[in-house]
């Protein structure tokens, strides 16, 4: 797949590396160190490489890993992302881990994840990624002991759904079906209690969210 990453942050950077180690096409972009860009790019092996906002934009797969106060900027200058897999894993938290996602959007009722799709309504937009920590995406393994963490996702495209399976899988972790993007107001509210319970047991980042079966 050709997957352009915005946001070359820890999240950002660490899937963008996984893909690119899976077989991937990466483009990494929009970073304020394009030296650090760069060498991100070569670190994640010979099909990954640095580009513009507009490179990655122009990939068949998005992921979309930058602080909510930039969302908006950014999604006006990529240009149209018509018919594209839009994956986002953009929180409201701050980085000293306060705040909620809910309710940061332009409107209440509504979360990030839906607040993209209204913003590029063409696109097929799947949130994913928000559940865990960029520490173990920069990790030698996603596995705990014989388990292995758990991503859900949610949109409202299946075979957009189903791509964005295969790609958490091939980040090692076990890909969850949470329905349609609806449910991104319940993810995202989720993904600020784990945070934030991570954080205060002081068991960060060393936590992995499981969905058990039977």
């Amino acid at each position: 797949m050709n997957i352009g990453i915005i946001g070359a942050g820890n999240m950002g950077a660490g899937l963008g590396r996984l893909w690119a180690k899976a077989g991937h096409q990466v483009v990494f972009s929009y970073s304020r160190d394009e030296e650090k860009l760069h060498k991100l790019a070569t670190s994640a092996g010979v099909t990954a490489k640095a580009g513009t906002l507009q490179d990655a934009a122009a990939q068949d797969i998005i992921l979309l890993a930058v602080w909510l106060p930039a969302l908006e900027e950014v999604l006006q200058g990529v240009g149209s992302l018509d018919g594209k897999i839009v994956i986002t894993c953009v929180s409201g938290l701050q980085p000293d881990f306060t705040g909620q996602t809910i309710g940061l959007a332009t409107d209440l009722k509504t979360s990030v994840a839906e607040t993209i799709q209204q913003l590029i309504p063409n696109a097929k937009v799947v949130e994913a990624f928000n559940s865990t920590f960029a520490e173990i995406i920069a990790s030698e393994s996603r596995q705990f002991g014989s388990d292995f963490p758990s991503i859900f996702y949610c949109g409202n495209d299946i075979e957009a759904k189903q791509i964005v399976a295969n790609l958490i899988e091939d980040c090692g972790y076990e890909p969850v079906d949470a329905g349609n993007l609806l449910v991104a107001r319940t993810l995202e509210t989720l993904a600020t209690a784990w945070v934030q319970f991570a954080v205060s047991s002081h068991l960060f980042p060393n936590l992995g969210l499981k969905a058990l079966r039977r």
